[in-house]
């Protein structure tokens, strides 16, 4: 089997986006898994022919998405959130550009807005000051969009492929070899950053990853946590930060 898809779905909310999502996707894979996280998560009568799991308690999204990629069997597998729909050529092109380059790990597709702007979704590993700028009040005062370029590569060209340090995981093709060496998604994160982590520990294994601008993806980026400060998931994103430079100690030299 050459490719799989696996959804996270965490209530009725985001199992509505599927209506979209999922006919999207399900022709682009082989095999197609939803892990439905708590009450209301399941798609119900639209799922088609997709496996869905569901969960007897609430987990981690992780935690959820190595158990979708437990149930599946391809050489490629696809990550997608619910809000993100794959135009038809999508996983297709991923895959070819993923077969010709047989270090790439993790490909990613370019993301649209909803008013067909180019989404930030291809970024450089965070470091401790812009993520303080990013995740406190002072990004009132210094918009991360404006003052951290860098960061998110906005400079960069846009009509090649990248090779990237990270990417949003709201839609990622993974090669199952990685997986299997780097042991998939770390479970201890809750929320957030997780896919920081999974691209750092491809790289520290000598995985590339790249941004494969053919490949195109329309997805509402929610932002939750850029809108407002002191949140319960401004505290998870918080933790996930911390779990992460204790396991990569050496990204506190980052600063800027």
């Amino acid at each position: 089997m050459k490719v799989s898809g696996v959804f996270v779905v965490t209530g009725p909310g985001e199992a509505e986006l599927l209506r979209a999502s999922l006919p999207a996707l399900r022709p682009q894979v082989d095999e197609l898994v939803v892990v439905a996280n708590g009450p209301g998560s399941s798609p119900g009568n639209f799922s088609g022919d997709a496996h869905v799991l569901e969960n007897d308690r609430a987990l981690g999204f992780s935690a959820n998405v190595n158990k979708g990629i437990a149930a599946t069997s391809g050489e490629y597998v696809v990550i997608s959130n619910p809000d993100a729909v794959a135009e038809p050529d999508c996983v297709r092109e991923l895959v070819d550009f993923a077969d010709a380059h047989p270090r790439c790990g993790i490909a990613g597709p370019r993301m649209i807005n909803p008013d067909g702007t180019l989404q930030a979704s291809r970024r450089s590993f965070p470091t401790v000051g812009g993520t303080i700028v990013r995740r406190t009040p002072l990004r009132v005062l210094f918009p991360p969009l404006r003052w951290q370029r860098r960061h998110y590569l906005l400079d960069a060209p846009d009509d090649e492929p990248l090779q990237v340090d990270t990417m949003l995981g709201a839609f990622l093709l993974m090669r199952r070899a990685l997986l299997d060496e780097i042991n998939g998604w770390d479970a201890g994160y809750k929320l957030y950053v997780e896919d920081i982590d999974l691209s750092y520990r491809a790289m520290k294994a000598g995985w590339e990853r790249w941004w494969v601008p053919s490949a195109v993806v329309h997805h509402e980026y929610q932002a939750v946590i850029d809108k407002r400060f002191f949140t319960r998931r401004n505290l998870w994103h918080l933790q996930a930060m911390l779990r992460f430079l204790r396991k990569h100690p050496e990204r506190l030299f980052a600063l800027r």
